[in-house]
């Protein structure tokens, strides 16, 4: 059977709705209000249904409505979807690719992924955002990334597993906790400026890891947190590649922290939608999967642990025990919380 309500009656009932009332949607829409009333009153005649009633002086969502309004957008969004698909399908590459990376994941292999797909197509354009916490996240729900690389799963998406990042806890080599002479407890660290970096979400902002000093300093940008641990301004807890370098130089030293000394975040790929990916989005992720597996067995036989990937059964027993994967600190210390497996979410949710 022939749909009996057409995508632009459905749209004016979501436009009332997100709009609050007939007036604002006709605006959003830019239609007539007599267009607009019309188009939700036909909905009703047809369906035999009130979308709508009347409390008070207001107009709200009737029960009925309610559920109309939430199918109705699932409906649109699809709607919408498909068109782009079909025109990504149409001119075949996408001209442009769009990612959101957590700086936790190595800049360098990223680049090395960027370099190997230009290869293909040096005609692509690559809009790269470097996030933090739910700043990825963020993007993916409000439609700015094609492909998101996280530590903190949007609700409703689901992420494939890439591989599990080793957080240090480093300062100077002349900074005061390095002077102890001994190994360190959390309450060691009480008493000294931590450094951390920042959610860069624009929405709510997350904290999560240790966070027990007293004092704390919060930046933004990776370079300015690395540089400031050079300095001795403080201590942080790091990932380990993004301070490969200080650490071989002696700029940076680990902190000789009693009992567990390592924390360790999981980064998970996911597709904005990947019943319609394009080519491009697919071809950097089968890349970064590559570039992923052989940079995990060639460093496993190094016995270098700065990356590795895990099981699900090792996930789940990390999820179960939350003390296993404990989070350094990103405004929090940078850390994706503990190890999420790769699954569909209702809730989203990282060290420092």
């Amino acid at each position: 059977m022939d749909p009996r309500i057409s995508l632009s009656q459905w749209r004016a009932l979501i436009a009332v709705v997100d709009a609050g009332g007939y007036a604002q949607a006709a605006e959003a829409l830019h239609k007539t209000q007599s267009t607009v009333t019309y188009a939700v009153q036909k909905l009703e005649s047809l369906l035999g249904v009130k979308a709508f009633e009347i409390q008070g002086r207001k107009a709200v969502l009737s029960p009925t409505g309610r559920v109309l309004y939430r199918r109705a957008r699932a409906l649109v969004e699809e709607a919408e979807a498909l068109e782009r698909a079909a025109g990504s399908l149409a001119a075949g590459w996408e001209p442009e690719l769009r990612l959101a990376v957590d700086i936790v994941f190595p800049t360098w292999l990223l680049l090395r992924c960027f370099e190997r797909l230009a290869e293909q197509r040096p005609e692509m354009r690559i809009d790269l955002l470097e996030s933090v916490l739910d700043g990825a996240g963020e993007a993916l729900l409000q439609g700015n990334a094609d492909l998101i690389i996280t530590g903190i799963v949007p609700p409703g998406f689901i992420g494939e597993h890439l591989l599990r990042a080793r957080f240090l806890a480093v300062a100077s080599p002349d900074h005061p906790l390095h002077q102890l002479g001994r190994e360190l407890t959390q309450q060691d660290l009480r008493g000294y400026r931590q450094l951390v970096i920042r959610d860069s979400a624009l929405g709510r902002k997350r904290e999560s890891g240790w966070l027990g000093a007293e004092q704390r300093w919060t930046v933004s940008h990776k370079a300015t947190w690395i540089h400031a641990a050079k300095r001795g301004m403080g201590f942080a807890w790091f990932p380990e590649d993004s301070i490969r370098d200080e650490l071989r130089s002696g700029e940076l030293k680990p902190l000789p922290m009693r009992g567990v000394t390592d924390r360790y975040a999981e980064m998970y790929l996911v597709y904005a939608d990947p019943d319609y990916a394009g080519p491009g989005a697919r071809a950097l992720a089968a890349l970064i999967r590559e570039e992923i597996t052989g940079l995990c067995k060639t460093r496993g036989a190094q016995g270098d642990t700065a990356f590795s990937r895990v099981t699900a059964s090792e996930t789940s027993a990390a999820r179960s025990s939350p003390g296993a994967l404990g989070s350094p600190a990103i405004d929090a210390p940078a850390l994706a919380a503990a190890s999420q497996k790769p699954r569909r979410r209702r809730a989203p949710s990282r060290p420092g």
